[in-house]
Parts: structure tokens; sequence; C-alpha cells
């Protein structure tokens, strides 16, 4: 009986050193901080193996790809870039490859940024990659957008783009009936006037209001965004309007034509598109600043001059006049 358990006991202890010898031929991960590692197309789980063994990763490059082999699912590794982490093993990296869990970067297109400083901000990532044109005004939906190390700018763009047209698809599908506009691009010209005219959320559908009654009227818009657009392709100016700028004619100049920009003059966010599909019901054909960075509303010429008179009592005030 002892003999037997002497035995027994023995091949047990052989068992587990065989194990513990097989385990250590397939080596160990040794992550000393988090750390991101890049895949690239195309790469093989031994080119990746030897990859990760060269900066320190793992052990051993050939245990690692028998480990895949023997422990590893039929799903093939995934280029792109992964955050490895203290405490990964092996098996953990593997599954992170196979499972595409790549890290994702961000880049933010705030709400009114023409197309000139989207495409100054995209070529500026350094972890994008190709030359893009500037794309077209009123073509990107400002919003906050992942991207992965090596995306390109134009599939990024197209992203953008695409954003754009199923938002605008959307509001118009929602639009109210009697808005003055009959087309989509319309809508998006209307839109980018409505972004550029005010620095307040809740002042969106008033302004949005208030060019509506002017387009509807005939009036002309005499939106100073539109002034600036031709000169600058929507960068801010730096300075004052100047009197031959107001009398320029051009496709843009709503001081010099009546209707709508040939184009738009920015990229208006999702809630100035809202807006201008279902506008404030006003009678307001006059706005002027109130020093806060929002406007008085007015319906009349007169009730309007008695704003601007209002206006120039606080610039007088501030020492700008």
């Amino acid at each position: 009986m002892t003999r037997g358990r002497l035995v027994l006991g023995g091949l047990v202890a052989l068992a587990l050193a065989g194990l513990l010898f097989a385990w250590s031929l397939l080596g160990s991960a040794t992550i000393a901080k988090d750390t991101s590692f890049t895949i690239p197309a195309g790469a093989s789980v031994s080119s990746v193996a030897n990859k990760l063994e060269a900066e320190g990763l793992i052990t051993s490059a050939s245990g690692f790809t028998l480990q895949a082999r023997i422990f590893g699912s039929d799903a093939p590794i995934q280029a792109g870039e992964f955050l490895l982490t203290p405490g990964m093993s092996q098996g953990d990296i593997l599954e992170a490859f196979q499972s595409g869990d790549v890290i994702r970067r961000f880049v933010t297109i705030p709400e009114g940024m023409p197309s000139i400083l989207v495409w100054e901000r995209l070529m500026a990532e350094e972890l994008l990659t190709g030359d893009i044109d500037v794309p077209p005004e009123g073509s990107i939906l400002p919003d906050t957008y992942a991207f992965e190390r090596g995306q390109s700018r134009k599939s990024l763009v197209e992203q953008m783009q695409a954003a754009m047209d199923k938002a605008l698809a959307e509001e118009w599908a929602k639009r109210r009936p009697g808005i003055p506009v009959d087309t989509m691009r319309e809508a998006l010209i209307l839109a980018s006037i409505v972004e550029k005219e005010t620095g307040k959320p809740e002042e969106r559908r008033m302004v949005a209001g208030l060019y509506s009654n002017r387009v509807r009227t005939g009036m002309m818009l005499q939106a100073d965004p539109t002034i600036i657009y031709p000169i600058t392709k929507g960068k801010p100016l730096g300075r004052r309007i100047r009197q031959s700028e107001i009398a320029a004619v051009n496709g843009y100049n709503t001081y010099t034509k009546v209707g709508l920009p040939e184009g738009p003059i920015t990229n208006p966010g999702r809630a100035s598109i809202a807006a201008v599909m279902n506008p404030e019901n006003t009678g307001a054909l006059f706005m002027v600043a109130d020093g806060t960075g929002g406007h008085w509303f007015a319906d009349t010429l007169a009730e309007h001059n008695a704003n601007v008179a209002k206006w120039y009592a606080i610039r007088r005030e501030r020492g700008e006049m």
C-alpha cells in the first residue's frame, strides 16, 4: 500500500514537472507598464510574436506562437494599435489581438467650424495618414469622431460627410410645413447662417425664425458672416468689416444680393439645422447685439432703431465708440 502511494505520488510529481516544463516553453508576458503596440495590416502571428519579444513584452516568440496554435481561437489577429497593460497574460494579449480591441483616438469638430479649419485640424493630426483637399463647405457634421492610428484622413472625412448627409436627411424629414426653403441644400445654407449669427444655443430657433421671415418676404438677409466668408473662407476676419466689403457684389454677400448665399458659409451643427427646419413662430425681422453675446429682436424698424441706440450706448460705455 505504501509503495503504491509512493509510485502514484511520483507519477503525479512527474506529470506536474512535465506540465511546468511545457508551460515554461510557452513563455510568459512581461508587461511592466501600459504600452502601445501596433500590428500592421497583413501581419502573421509569428511576425507579431517576434515583435512582442523584440519589444520586451513576452519572453518567447516561439512560445507565444505555440500557445496561439494550441489554445487560441480560429479568429485571425487584427491590424491596429492595441493597449497592453501589466497583468495581461499571453492569452489575454492574443484575445485582444483577435477581438480587434484597438485604441480609439478622437478628433472634435466644433459646431460652426468652417471646412478650411477642419482641413487644418485633420492635417495637423500626426496619427492620420494621407493628404486631402479642403472638404466642400457645409459637408462636415460637427461632432466627435473616433479614429485609429494610421487611418487615412480621406476615410475620416467620408465618415464626417456621411454623418452630415444622414443628419440633414433626418431633420428634413421632420421639417415643419411652410418653411421658406425648398430643398435640403437651401436648408443647409440657411442653417450655416444661423450657426454663425448667434453664440447662444437658446437663440437658434429665434434667429432661424427671423431669417426665415426675411427669405419669405424677399428682404435682403444682411448677415455679416456672408460678407466675411468670401474674404477668409470662414476664418476670423480679425478686424471690422470695411464699407467696401459691405458693398462688394459676389455670390455670398447678402448685403448686395436678395435671398440665400450661393453656398454654406460654415459647417452647421445639428441644432442649427433643426432650428431651420422648425423655426420660432415670430414676426421679427431685425436683430442687434445686446452686449451679452445674444441679441435684441424687433418686428419693426422703429423698434430696431431703439435697440440699436441701446447697443451704441453699451459700446460707448465700454469705450468702443
